[in-house]
């Protein structure tokens, strides 16, 4: 039986496994976690009923229908709570991570202005708290941009000094999207309570993939996405801490929902869908977690024992093992990811793979352009299979090395040329 949206794959030994006849049966594997994640059935078994049968309007107070509706919500509210130790009352419903985002860092810097006009954020932050940032600075608000170093992580050393009595936020994400590297959260949340600063993490890679406890982490602010963690998309959530109490002013106005921090109607079937998706990712997070890096440490022994000249980018020991950023040196990405059409892959952020120029989060940690063009980013999930990352590397291997043979830079390396001495000409 072939479930839908995977490919079937001969093993008999007289088929050659990686046949154009077989590139045109059914759909790509999937390989690109990190821009979302397939919803788990349970999930979906658990939205239908508030999609069919009661359909009220959580904020109805006046019949059952409404009731029923806000029970829901008020559970699906305890269950996000629960994955990340917090008070119920500290969630907040949105439509995603990037609402998220825009509130705790747009929310916060806006109340405490204009006594505390400064925001430390990091250079590989995703985009919509970059965009959120520049948007300030328009304001008038000053944002220092904490660099990284080569393995993507932020000096604790330069956080502190970076921080000033005028210093209202700290935002810096937990899993990076593009290179998988974690952060320090509980460090950065020490220095932060000690300095008085309100600390905002974007958790959206992290959540129900490593554990996190935002007491414990000293976090203020949290943002959450549904479809990074096999729930649905158009729901996320906000934690905003209640004591000490985080302020935020609210990016959209209306009924007053959600605390008055966010209005407009919470969508039950979603609420209840990310609900879900949290209480299956606490309880499987432990056996989710070993799954993903059995494949992972899989993928990079076949890579590494068949193919020379292959970077990891970021540090490969603090990061998350279902989010491996490789670049193979002289081939472009680009040709590697039209010769893999039967894989879904990435070459950088689902949010700014349109633009050709290389990733700023590659830039960040130093990697050369060329290098950085030479990205694939492989995303590994809770429903991954062996025999789909066997296929995947197999597959990498014998197109890598085909387009390396095709490249003359290849060639020249091949004869002991070091191609960074050389001075081209231009014509």
């Amino acid at each position: 039986m072939v479930l839908p949206g995977h490919r079937k794959i001969s093993n008999t030994a007289d088929n050659d496994k990686f046949s154009l006849k077989h590139e045109e049966i059914g759909r790509p594997l999937y390989f690109d976690a990190q821009a979302t994640t397939p919803m788990d059935p349970r999930v979906l078994d658990a939205m239908l009923p508030y999609i069919v049968s009661y359909h009220g309007n959580p904020h109805s107070r006046t019949h059952t229908y409404g009731w029923e509706s806000e029970a829901a919500v008020e559970k699906a509210r305890e269950q996000v709570a629960h994955l990340i130790g917090a008070d119920p009352k500290e969630i907040i419903f949105t439509s995603g991570a990037t609402e998220s985002n825009n509130i705790s860092v747009k929310g916060v810097a806006r109340f405490y202005a204009p006594r505390k006009k400064h925001i430390v954020t990091t250079q590989i932050e995703h985009k919509c708290v970059l965009d959120s940032c520049r948007a300030l600075e328009g304001e008038g608000f000053k944002v220092t941009y904490l660099p990284v170093g080569q393995n993507g992580i932020i000096n604790l050393q330069e956080l502190e000094e970076a921080l000033t009595p005028e210093t209202s936020l700290v935002s810096v994400m937990t899993v990076n999207n593009e290179i998988g590297v974690t952060q320090p959260i509980a460090e950065i949340g020490a220095i932060c309570k000690k300095k008085k600063v309100f600390f905002h993490t974007d958790a959206a890679q992290a959540l129900g993939k490593i554990p996190l406890d935002v007491n414990a982490m000293n976090i203020d602010l949290m943002s959450i996405s549904g479809h990074k963690i096999y729930g649905p998309k158009g729901i996320g959530a906000l934690f905003i801490r209640r004591r000490p109490r985080v302020r935020v002013e609210p990016i959209q106005s209306g009924g007053g929902q959600e605390r008055g921090m966010r209005s407009g109607t919470v969508p039950t079937p979603l609420a209840v869908g990310l609900g879900a998706a949290c209480e299956i990712a606490e309880r499987e997070m432990k056996y989710d977690h070993a799954w993903v890096k059995k494949l992972s440490e899989r993928f990079l022994d076949k890579m590494y024992s068949k193919l020379t000249h292959v970077i990891r980018n970021g540090d490969p020991e603090q990061s998350y093992p279902g989010c491996l950023n490789l670049s193979f040196a002289y081939v472009e990405g680009e040709s590697l990811l039209m010769a893999l059409k039967d894989v879904a892959l990435s070459s950088g952020s689902a949010c700014t793979s349109a633009s050709l120029e290389p990733s700023y989060v590659l830039r960040a940690i130093g990697t050369d352009e060329d290098l950085a063009h030479s990205s694939i980013r492989f995303g590994l999930g809770r429903f991954t299979t062996m025999e789909e990352v066997d296929y995947t590397a197999e597959k990498t291997i014998k197109h890598v090395e085909r387009l390396r043979e095709m490249s003359p830079l290849w060639e020249m390396v091949q004869e002991g040329v070091d191609i960074k001495t050389i001075k081209w000409s231009q014509h």
